[in-house]
């Protein structure tokens, strides 16, 4: 800042005539002259830059030289001098930077703020054979760039309301210095100018909203720098808590949430340092922390809740308390009804629990009825009302995001009532019931007597009346009136109480034994319904766990079914009888059981053990006329006491072309007897005679014809053999030759004469005897009796 605080310019008197340096004496500067009238040109440099002097010389010189003077002084130094072929700079210019000539303009590099000062340059030019010399003086300003600013506060952490005062302080620069502050909030969108170009800046009060950076830009005619922030923490607070809820509900009472839902309660106090948070549920600490979380709310989290923000800092302390409520909506959803009334119909609708309680409201075909909490009644006349209409009941919860509906639809029962009668268990009582389903409301119904009074309430829907059971009840009348808001008056029902009356399909039922038979009757009439029931022969009530008999009920009718039909025990007066509480009435069927005609006889004919004792064949033979559809075989164990055994079946469902029987599973130890009886259908013949197997008749002609064969067969073919060898081997046995020689020319002969009497294209049949050996049958047992004589 040299240049800047010497204003000195020299007058041109005081320069001197330029001369040639001597050699020896460049480090001795030259005295300046003052000349009058020359002008001096101002030319500016940035200190560490470059600048270029030029000197106006015009035509090509002979030698320039540039000499330097410091502001304020009047002696000029050589700085340096060139002849345009070789140059010369003096070591003391490096106090004014690097300096060089190019041609006749001075150039200095780097330039040093000591290079602030005049400048001479001096040319010597030839023309027309004189030497002439010129003069350019410059003033030369070194300009100095500012420094990086720094921002100074007296008070980095003041409490809020007291005054700060910060500082923009610069090293060096060439004035005149430009200030200007920003501000930046930690929040904030960007840096905010301050408006302020001091280098000075007082807060006064400081305030949270100074809180922040705060940087100064300091700038001259050569540049302009900008300092670092400067954080300025002011400490304030903490504010009063708010509290916020989500999600959010407000209520008159306070804040309210939906059960079973996450609730978030947040607290945020303005304080500097920031808060420290305690949540309180009624007065009991449950969480430290801005943000209290319920993950699920139930009922039981209903209560006052204080956030508690404390600064640590400056010791202070703020609270918030809030009323939290859990609404909860009611169970299920409306339900409607409807009633009848005289004049037309009663809506009701009930949505009970929940909190608070739900709001209800009825929409009718003719517009909007009326509303009420939890429930609601509209009592609605139907003069004119189509059949179909609908009526709307709309319910409305704080914790539900849509309404939910119930409806009724008021329509009218199809047809009319309907009538029936019942007893109670033992007839004490009859049951008069009227029935008329369907419809919105359900008609209502009442009974009437034959004098059109009424017996009992009106009853929706269904209608009963108990009547003690007499006998004089038959022929009454009952009548069952019912009505209907849509529906026009006048329907009913009714009936008679009778004493039940039956018929039966066939008084006289025959079938043959085995058979079976079928016995029916069906109720013509009776009120209340009667039931029907079969007597036996015996008067005893058939059930249809009764052996031999099954019932058949088919609505008003009731079969009896007797199986296997058994004179000794199914013929006879059967009743069908009609029952109620009125009375009864019965009617009779007799069923009469047919046998089937004898078969004929039967005789054992044979009767013989086989297999060791353990099987027996049996046969046998008819006689006399009879139909026959089989044979029963009895057996029974025959031994030596006053009284046989039982008889058993041995065989059953035998043919009726069968005559004999193979009888197995006997024991060999055990005697038998056996009888036969002829069956046609169920009626059985008279039994045969008894009879015990016999063992079979002894007979060795079978074997002996068979060891006889046996044996023949055996020597032929030996002898075979023994003649066909001898006459393979003549010389062995000569006399066997001999024999057999002669025999064989016979043979050849008459062999000729055969086949010259024998008619062309005959042939001869060769005839060869084979023994047929008898075989003894595996079951025609050998009998031997062995003898044995004992001789005292």
């Amino acid at each position: 800042m040299v240049c800047l605080s010497a204003h000195h310019r020299p007058s041109c008197r005081l320069l001197i005539l330029f001369c040639l340096l001597h050699p020896g004496a460049s480090d001795q500067p030259y005295p300046t002259l003052n000349t009058p009238g020359e002008e001096a040109s101002s030319i500016q440099g940035v200190r560490g830059k470059s600048v270029d002097l030029e000197c106006r010389t015009g035509a090509a010189p002979v030698a320039v030289l540039w000499s330097f003077a410091p502001l304020g002084s009047l002696v000029l130094r050589p700085v340096a001098v060139t002849n345009g072929v070789s140059s010369k700079v003096e070591s003391w210019a490096l106090a004014l930077g690097v300096v060089s000539l190019r041609n006749s303009t001075l150039v200095i590099e780097e330039l040093r703020e000591s290079a602030c000062g005049h400048f001479l340059c001096q040319t010597l030019l030839m023309s027309g054979g004189q030497v002439h010399t010129t003069y350019s003086y410059l003033t030369l300003t070194v300009l100095v760039p500012v420094s990086k600013p720094r921002v100074q506060l007296n008070d980095l952490s003041p409490v809020e309301g007291v005054s700060v005062v910060a500082t923009c302080a610069v090293r060096e620069g060439t004035e005149p210095l430009a200030f200007s502050w920003h501000h930046h909030t930690p929040q904030g969108p960007g840096e905010v100018l301050v408006g302020l170009s001091q280098p000075r800046l007082q807060l006064d009060p400081v305030n949270r909203t100074h809180l922040g950076w705060y940087m100064c830009s300091v700038g001259n005619a050569v540049n302009e720098l900008k300092s670092d922030g400067a954080f300025l923490d002011v400490v304030y607070g903490p504010d009063k808590p708010v509290i916020t809820v989500e999600p959010l509900g407000l209520s008159e009472d306070g804040i309210w949430a939906s059960e079973k839902e996450e609730v978030t309660l947040s607290c945020l106090a303005a304080s500097n340092p920031p808060s420290h948070y305690v949540w309180f549920r009624d007065n009991s600490q449950i969480h430290t922390g801005p943000t209290y979380i319920i993950a699920s709310a139930s009922r039981t989290h209903t209560g006052l809740y204080t956030c508690l923000a404390h600064n640590r800092h400056l010791d202070t302390h703020t609270q918030t308390t809030v009323q939290l409520t859990i609404y909860y909506p009611p169970e299920g959803q409306p339900s409607c009804a409807v009633l009848p009334t005289l004049e037309g119909v009663t809506l009701l609708c009930a949505w009970p629990g929940g909190f608070p309680n739900a709001q209800l409201h009825w929409e009718g075909p003719q517009g909007i009825g009326p509303s009420a909490s939890s429930n609601v009644t509209w009592s609605y006349t139907v003069t004119g009302l189509p059949n179909g209409s609908v009526f709307t009941c709309m319910g409305q919860h704080p914790t539900l995001a849509i309404p939910i509906f119930c409806r009724v639809t008021l329509w009218e029962p199809s047809g009319s009532p309907t009538c029936w009668t019942t007893a109670t268990v033992g007839d004490q009582f009859i049951m008069l019931s009227c029935e008329w389903p369907g419809g919105e409301p359900p008609a209502m119904l009442s009974w009437l007597d034959r004098q059109q009074q009424s017996l009992g309430d009106l009853s929706p829907s269904q209608a009963v009346y108990l009547l003690q059971a007499q006998s004089e009840l038959a022929g009454r009348e009952f009548t069952c009136q019912g009505s209907h808001p849509l529906k026009a008056p006048g329907s009913h029902c009714q009936l008679r109480l009778e004493v039940p009356q039956l018929t039966v399909t066939e008084p006289r039922v025959s079938v043959l034994e085995g058979e079976e038979a079928w016995l029916g009757c069906a109720l013509q009439r009776g009120t209340p319904p009667a039931q029907l029931l079969w007597l036996g022969p015996q008067q005893q009530q058939l059930e249809g766990s009764t052996f031999g008999f099954t019932l058949h009920p088919e609505g008003t009718h009731l079969r009896l079914q007797v199986r296997d039909a058994d004179p000794a025990h199914h013929r006879g007066t059967y009743q069908c009888v009609a029952r109620n509480a009125l009375g009864n009435s019965s009617q009779s069927v007799l069923l009469e059981i047919l046998r089937y005609p004898a078969p004929p006889n039967v005789t054992i004919s044979r009767l013989t053990y086989r297999r060791q004792r353990r099987e027996v064949q049996l046969q046998w033979a008819i006689y006399g006329p009879g139909n026959l559809t089989g044979f029963l075989v009895q057996q029974r164990a025959s031994v030596p006491s006053s009284e046989d055994g039982a008889w058993e079946v041995a065989a059953s469902d035998i043919e009726p072309e069968s005559r004999d029987r193979h009888l197995g599973g006997l024991d060999p130890a055990v005697l038998y007897a056996f009888r036969i009886l002829a069956m046609n259908h169920h009626t059985a013949g008279h039994p045969s005679e008894v009879k015990t197997p016999v063992d079979p008749a002894f007979s060795a002609y079978p074997a002996v014809l068979g060891a006889a064969g046996t044996g023949a067969v055996v020597a032929l073919a030996t002898s075979l053999l023994v003649f066909q060898y001898a006459a393979r081997h003549p010389h062995t046995f000569p006399c066997l030759r001999r024999l057999l020689i002669p025999m064989e020319h016979e043979l050849q002969q008459r062999a000729s004469r055969e086949s010259t009497e024998a008619p062309a294209g005959t042939e001869t049949a060769s005839i060869t005897s084979s023994p047929d050996p008898i075989q003894e049958s595996i079951d025609a047992p050998v009998n031997v009796t062995i003898t044995v004589t004992a001789t005292p």
